[in-house]
């Protein structure tokens, strides 16, 4: 039979388990998972059985036992995992998301120096677009009145570290830097 019962027959080793011999084991598991010998006597002497049925039936009790642990804990893992999933799909949207607004912001900005640029940018091929980046001007010099170039890679959201310098450009206006920045530059010591 299922479940350590024995099948029904002459032989009183055979025989199927009563309702209430389940129960007295169930109840004597619930107590202890695994019995020592007295104990396991004296359980199969008040339950009528032979202690080689009440070994088999604990035997396969814990098995079963185990198994149900298993699937438990199965279904908590499965439960995180799917919950971790759907997290990291909420996640890579979020990117995307956040990429087509930065794209978007980047064009603007593109727009925004592009017409800039027009109104007065020198003309000299240089890329007057470029708000933070190398100035066209003396290479010993981290401020210019030159036109600027961009570096690839870097925009101003970028983080400067430690040693990197900040590069301050001033557009030309007429062929000349508005004279009251670079007083103002001149007098905080940053030319």
């Amino acid at each position: 039979g299922a479940g350590g019962e024995m099948d029904g027959g002459g032989d009183p080793k055979k025989r199927r388990l009563t309702d209430e011999q389940v129960e007295g084991l169930e109840l004597s598991f619930r107590e202890e998972r695994k019995l020592e010998t007295g104990r396991k006597v004296h359980l199969a002497a008040e339950l009528g059985l032979d202690p080689k049925q009440v070994a088999v039936w604990f035997q396969n009790r814990r098995a079963r036992h185990k198994g149900k642990l298993l699937e438990e804990e199965f279904a908590k893992l499965k439960h995180a995992h799917d919950a971790a999933i759907l997290h990291k799909c909420h996640l890579e949207n979020e990117v995307l998301r956040l990429k087509e607004r930065l794209g978007a912001t980047e064009e603007e900005v593109r727009r925004l120096r592009s017409a800039a640029g027009s109104h007065g940018a020198s003309g000299d091929g240089g890329d007057a677009a470029g708000a933070v980046g190398a100035c066209g001007g003396s290479p010993s010099s981290s401020f210019s009145t030159g036109t600027c170039q961009q570096h690839p890679g870097f925009s101003g959201a970028d983080v400067l570290g430690p040693d990197d310098e900040l590069m301050m450009c001033v557009p030309e206006y007429g062929g000349y830097a508005d004279s009251s920045v670079v007083e103002w530059f001149s007098l905080y010591g940053l030319i």
